[in-house]
């Protein structure tokens, strides 16, 4: 399993670095091509393992002024 997240960032908000900081220290790393970031799972996610996840990322990137989309996906 692997959830994905692109970001858009507002210029009146956090930098990119900033934003990538806060990512890693939540176990994302930073990639190129389909999304910006990605994070594998050790284990099979199950909806509500995504969803407490896609919290978690909300919680850590408020007040930051960055949009995101998250994807779960099972690969």
């Amino acid at each position: 399993m692997r959830t994905y997240v692109n970001l858009q960032l507002d210029s009146e908000g956090a930098g990119f670095s900033e934003v990538a900081e806060i990512l890693q220290d939540l176990g994302f790393r930073a990639q190129t091509g389909r999304s910006d970031f990605v994070y594998e799972w050790d284990r099979h996610a199950t909806v509500k393992d995504s969803l407490w996840f896609a919290d978690r990322i909300h919680a850590a990137l408020r007040g930051k002024r960055v949009w995101f989309r998250v994807e779960t996906v099972e690969e």
